[in-house]
């Protein structure tokens, strides 16, 4: 959508006849953001046009970066309204700070940038770098969006003009801020690295090596009164082991992200397996079940590569890559774990969704040979 709508709001930079530069049609320049004068409908249409090609080629590359793990942690219409809300905040703070009019998805783009250093702070971003050579590096988010993007750019280097850096800081702070608050309030639902729980247990290990440093001291005596509680005992032994699964399994998930984020996707795989012998249907987030999946194909495990692909369907039917899914699924079950109805389904799915000839050809072949054989 912001990219049809700045194709159609775009015209180059030109001078308008009072002799000041637009790169908007005139019709369009009623919704950006203009604080002197502000509309309602302008704190979220300024979020939609844009001044060059450049501007919204590089809103876009963080956004397609960033808010497809956002995404799937948030679900469609989470994500949606938490993007419109990022535009609405981003626009206020600008509003607050300056009387330049302002356009561009930038405040709404931080906000997302910044909920995905909540929720995946220990995930791995590859930067390339040039300094007499070229070659590449890999950075936690948690770094490279915390001290490259919010404080190196927008709070030390505010250089460029034109750049609306208060828009840029408040989107940042509510992206931040209120998917934090969401993960504390147990309103989204944690994953083993985000940044509640990095910081909970950076503050239990603060806490232990603190006490043992001090040590025990016999001679210091203590003041504090302790009372005894009575409690009741409702633990059952079925609830008992109910909950060192949930324990077991909470430990799988760390584990298995903590392997899928260093690439070591065989361990990763592994781990996954032994997942799903405690919970047969546990899905992990999306690219880290689809990585996974992938990963037991190559290795030829026909049925657990199967079970996470259908995983993946379950919970990411609509996702980016969901026809090459199917594809899949239709070609294990059909030539590996002879399975010819789910075949057969999947193959059906996958033709109509896929854009590639040669793949269309594919599943139409393999359909044709299942008729051949009464399926």
């Amino acid at each position: 959508m912001n990219v049809l709508i700045f194709l159609v709001t775009y015209i180059g930079e030109h001078r308008a006849p009072t002799g000041e530069p637009e790169v908007l049609r005139a019709w369009a320049n009623e919704f950006m953001l203009t604080p002197i004068r502000p509309q309602l409908w302008q704190f979220i249409s300024y979020a939609f046009l844009h001044g060059s090609f450049m501007h919204i080629f590089g809103n876009m590359y963080f956004l397609y970066m960033f808010g497809n793990s956002v995404n799937d942690r948030l679900g469609n219409v989470g994500y949606l309204c938490f993007y419109l809300a990022g535009s609405i905040i981003a626009g206020l703070g600008h509003f607050a700070f300056s009387n330049s009019p302002v356009l561009g998805a930038s405040g709404a783009v931080a906000a997302v940038t910044g909920a995905y250093l909540v929720l995946f702070p220990k995930s791995v971003i590859t930067v390339i770098y040039w300094f007499f050579i070229i070659g590449t590096i890999e950075v936690p988010a948690f770094w490279f969006i915390g001290l490259k993007l919010i404080v190196i750019d927008n709070l030390i280097v505010q250089t460029a003009a034109n750049v609306a850096y208060d828009a840029h800081l408040t989107g940042y702070a509510f992206g931040i801020i209120s998917i934090y608050l969401l993960l504390v309030l147990h309103l989204q639902e944690h994953e083993p690295q985000d940044l509640a729980i990095v910081l909970k247990q950076w503050y239990r290990r603060r806490k232990y090596k603190s006490a043992v440093s001090q040590g025990f001291d016999p001679f210091s005596g203590s003041t504090e009164t302790t009372k005894k509680v009575r409690a009741k005992t409702r633990d059952t032994k079925k609830a008992h082991q109910q909950k060192i699964n949930d324990q077991q399994i909470k430990h799988l998930r760390g584990e298995i992200g903590k392997n899928v984020t260093e690439r070591n996707l065989p361990e990763a795989a592994r781990i996954y397996a032994e997942l799903l012998e405690l919970d047969p249907g546990h899905v992990m987030p999306r690219q880290y079940q689809l990585d996974i999946a992938n990963q037991l194909m190559s290795e030829c495990k026909w049925q657990l590569s199967a079970q996470a692909y259908e995983g993946f369907m379950k919970h990411y039917e609509n996702a980016e890559y969901a026809e090459q899914v199917e594809l899949m699924l239709g070609i294990l079950y059909s030539r590996y774990l002879d399975k010819p109805a789910l075949a057969a389904k999947y193959f059906k799915q996958a033709r109509e969704k896929l854009h590639d000839p040669g793949q269309i050809r594919l599943c139409e072949a393999e359909l044709a040979k299942l008729r051949e054989k009464g399926h």
